[in-house]
């Protein structure tokens, strides 16, 4: 009898719980039994084991094998065991010391030949290994680089399971390695795009200012070829580079995602997500067979989802989106298991005002009935239009705004003035788990407006005619602070509160 033991790491969403894997090897007659909740694709682990165990030239032992993942209450998934699997087994029938790789993480997928095979979500399992104090790791070749990206870990990087073995002892030929690669399945992102490429549409210009500052979302309405989409596509280059806990935290989502490529290190910039309008709920917020993949609104986590012709959205993806935009969290329950995704994002909706898309204005152009404008639009339900902060026309570029030789603003000025306001706001909101005006309670911004607190008497009686909700109220209050730390002011003044209902409510106040 033998019992061998080692480490590897169970995810679920991100988070990542240390599972212990046992090998018990008995004199009866020969089976290989995988016990401790499997999913299907981990239980197929044990053919993928006993073929690379044999390719490597190590040998099978002919006898009862049980392999124990503890805790067994915890479901887990995927092939990232196997490399566990396989060692475990070794020290259990005496091939390696017992005591090699007892306290040591194993992560990775076997080929049938015995090869290590690159697996995702890399980056959130080191990290969980070494918060729970085990520092050695040993992961595929391919996964090697994102795995030294967790401070103080110490990472071997091995091509083949017989490297493995050898590394503990073992004698046993090891095979020339073959280069492998990560499959990334996201396109490499191009630099950021430039507002000065955007012609005219000076009040759209300042309302992706404000919602870049403040971390506000933003609804564009206007006609076909107005600029809405151009817009949206610059408001990545506006943000400032994340901080590097936020840069660890959607690195995380990216290789769990599998769009995340290690050669080009943590992911610094706001990451930037555009669903086509056929995509699915499962593709937006995340989903799949066992336990759920993050989707495109946890990929866009401290970034921007922009989902351009938003009333062509399935009804069911825009109103899943709900629960993130008020908790900055996707909790996604299957039957396969629960997983939480951060999904902090900046949402922007592109929307034409009717079919006919020139329902703008005084929409003499428009040749929709009233009945056809008011049916279009209403797919953009009000409890979620009630969660954007800013929602503005994007009005026809006129033919005089080509004739303009010097271009507008480039994205470097406006992005150095939303530095310094969101410098303004993480001044103010130091020592609390906020980090921009889009974060913070009504209950907190209406207690600090103090001796100043008659600028409500404008908001409770746009509450009064039916204009704004209670959270409608509350979003203002947000953008109003921006407006004022925009402007270098300490306080929001009754024109930043005016101004701000205005962008709530695209000029309709005094309608």
């Amino acid at each position: 009898m033998g019992l061998g033991r080692t480490l590897a790491v169970s995810l679920v969403g991100l988070t990542g719980h240390v599972v212990e894997v046992e090998a018990h090897l008995a004199a009866s007659v020969p089976g290989f039994s995988l016990v401790g909740l499997p999913d299907a694709a981990l239980a197929e682990s044990r053919d993928r084991v006993r073929a690379a165990v044999t390719s490597s030239g190590l040998g099978w032992p002919q006898r009862r094998i049980t392999v124990n993942l503890s805790p067994a209450s915890l479901p887990k998934s995927g092939s990232g065991f196997d490399l566990a699997i396989a060692v475990a087994m070794l020290a259990g029938a005496g091939v390696i010391p017992p005591e090699a790789p007892a306290r040591v993480v194993h992560l990775g997928e076997l080929g049938l030949d015995g090869r290590l095979r690159p697996i995702r979500g890399i980056l959130p399992a080191v990290a969980a290994a070494v918060a729970a104090g085990h520092r050695q790791v040993v992961v595929p070749a391919a996964n090697a680089l994102e795995a030294g990206l967790v401070p103080g870990v110490d990472v071997m990087g091995a091509h083949h399971l017989a490297a493995v073995a050898s590394r503990y002892g073992a004698d046993v030929v090891v095979p020339d390695e073959v280069p492998s690669t990560v499959v990334v399945d996201a396109a490499r992102r191009g630099p950021d795009l430039d507002l000065a490429d955007v012609v005219g549409q000076d009040d759209a210009r300042a309302a992706l200012e404000v919602a870049a500052s403040g971390g506000h979302h933003l609804l564009l309405v206007g006609p076909p070829g107005a600029g809405k989409t151009m817009l949206a596509a610059r408001l990545p280059g506006l943000l400032p580079d994340l901080t590097p806990d936020e840069a660890v935290e959607v690195t995380a989502v990216h290789s769990v995602a599998g769009t995340f490529d290690p050669a080009d290190g943590l992911i610094r910039r706001p990451p930037f997500e555009d669903p086509h309008h056929t995509a699915t709920a499962a593709a937006v917020v995340g989903g799949g067979s066992g336990v759920p993949r993050p989707g495109a609104a946890s990929r866009a986590h401290r970034g921007v989802l922009f989902m351009d012709e938003a009333p062509e959205f399935s009804p069911r993806v825009l109103e899943t989106l709900r629960q993130p935009l008020e908790h900055g969290e996707l909790v996604i329950q299957r039957a396969g298991g629960t997983a939480r995704y951060p999904a902090r994002f900046q949402l922007v909706l592109a929307a034409n005002p009717c079919p006919c898309g020139n329902a703008i204005g005084k929409g003499l152009e428009c040749t929709c009935t009233a009945l056809a404008r008011r049916r279009y639009f209403s797919r953009l339900s009000g409890p979620l239009l009630d969660r954007v902060d800013l929602q503005v026309d994007v009005l026809p570029v006129p033919r005089s705004a080509l004739g303009r030789t010097a271009p507008g603003e480039s994205s470097g000025r406006v992005a150095e003035r939303v530095l310094q306001a969101r410098a303004a706001q993480t001044a103010r909101l130091t020592g609390t788990s906020w980090r921009t005006n889009a974060e913070v309670p009504g209950t907190w911004l209406r207690r600090t407006l103090g001796p100043t607190a008659s600028l409500m008497q404008d908001l409770d009686r746009a509450l009064d005619r039916g204009l704004l909700s209670l959270r409608g109220v509350d979003r203002v209050l947000r953008v109003a602070w921006t407006l004022a730390d925009l402007g270098g002011r300490t306080a929001p003044g009754r024109a930043d509160i005016g101004q701000a209902m205005l962008l709530r409510t695209r000029g309709q106040v005094g309608a």
